[in-house]
């Protein structure tokens, strides 16, 4: 009986923990026009994006950094190897605009076994300016970019992130990586920053310059396998923070396939083990499968009936997704018919990327296959 009883309370603990995450968010993210206006001492700005191949939405998200409602900002394009297909559409997109400061750098700088991380060097040491933007290539750039990742700013804020918000979906996967993205992933970074635990995301980082070049230029990233995870560390080895703009920016997704969100969430969850063993451990209770486990055990222990059971995780489900869709409505996310199926599928997921990233240690990082021990020994 007393086990029932832990199992019961430790179901309330998850289930309440979810729900804070999702009213945080709400107070954070709330939808509305996307029209900040740039301070009045706006300082000039270097955004700095790797890039690596066409992608489906390439000259949508590459040239928005054209687009900018800013006064004052450099753009620096990186791509390693000089027969890149994505060259010409970038050369034509700065050609169409001589107002802007673009530049395009070609080269390897090999630091790591991050191929991102080592066609940033370039970029980086080519900023000139005291904020620097380290933004992915498939990242997709408002009006107000600049000045919304500005605003975050405060006294001890190292850097300020964004982390992706899935937007287009087309197909059932793209509507599972939603689920991953926007109202699980983005609401657990926001309650990590609450509770004074921010940590750096590289889909769009916006540097204090003078806190990297402290620890020894963007090259000292190359100490972990991914090149956020070693700015987390960089920021807090300076007792500084990281913290989340207000309102996240998009990553249109298009069609996406069940292996594409699975190899890439698995990824990321093989890195965020080997890199940040101690926070990786209670990701096993991510989404509503311990709670309903739980759950389920103590009202079978308690309540000793099939229909308590049912009762019982039908209202995990309920409660747990509900919220989701609600948070979803509020912030403006993709919602449609798909999005109850998604959730499931998403939480079904979730334990078995778990333990596939605890037993498995390869992966396939921008078209090169290693695994997690070969990368740490590039690391340093």
């Amino acid at each position: 009986m007393i086990l029932a009883y832990i199992c019961a309370g430790w179901c309330a603990v998850i289930l309440t923990l979810n729900f804070a995450s999702m009213a945080l968010m709400s107070r954070k993210c709330r939808a509305r026009p996307r029209d900040m206006a740039p301070p009045a001492d706006a300082p000039p700005v270097s955004i700095v994006r790797p890039l690596r191949g066409l992608e489906p939405f390439s000259e949508e998200t590459l040239g928005a950094t054209f687009d900018l409602d800013y006064p004052d900002y450099e753009i620096i394009f990186c791509v390693q190897s000089p027969s890149d297909p994505i060259i010409p559409l970038v050369e034509r997109m700065i050609a169409a605009h001589p107002e802007r400061e673009a530049r395009l750098l070609v080269g390897d700088d090999y630091v790591s076994a991050n191929p991102k991380l080592n066609n940033c060097v370039k970029g980086w040491e080519a900023a000139r300016h005291a904020h620097v933007i380290l933004a992915d290539s498939n990242a997709l750039p408002p009006r107000d970019y600049i000045q919304t990742m500005l605003a975050a700013f405060r006294a001890r804020t190292a850097m300020t992130v964004s982390m992706p918000i899935g937007s287009r979906p087309a197909g059932f996967w793209a509507m599972v990586e939603c689920a991953i993205l926007n109202t699980f992933q983005a609401r657990w970074q926001y309650g990590a920053e609450a509770i004074g635990a921010g940590f750096a995301q590289g889909k769009n980082m916006m540097w204090r310059r003078e806190v990297l070049d402290r620890a020894g230029g963007i090259r000292a990233l190359a100490s972990e396998i991914a090149e956020d995870a070693a700015s987390t560390k960089v920021i807090r080895a300076q007792r500084m923070d990281v913290r989340l703009v207000d309102m996240p920016f998009e990553q249109p997704l298009g069609r996406r396939t069940a292996r594409e969100v699975y190899s890439r969430h698995v990824r990321w969850a093989r890195l965020r083990r080997a890199t940040f063993p101690a926070h990786y451990a209670p990701e096993f209770m991510n989404g509503s499968f311990a709670a309903i486990v739980l759950g389920a055990y103590a009202a079978l222990q308690l309540e000793g009936s099939v229909a308590a059971v049912a009762l019982t995780c039908g209202m995990i489900v309920f409660s747990m997704h509900g919220g989701e869709i609600w948070l979803a409505r509020v912030c403006g996310f993709p919602l449609d018919w798909r999005t109850p199926f998604a959730l499931i599928m998403r939480d079904l997921m979730l334990p078995v990327m778990f333990i596939d990233a605890l037993i498995y240690d390869d992966f396939v990082w921008h078209g090169s296959a290693m695994t997690v021990s070969e990368a740490e020994e590039t690391t340093g």
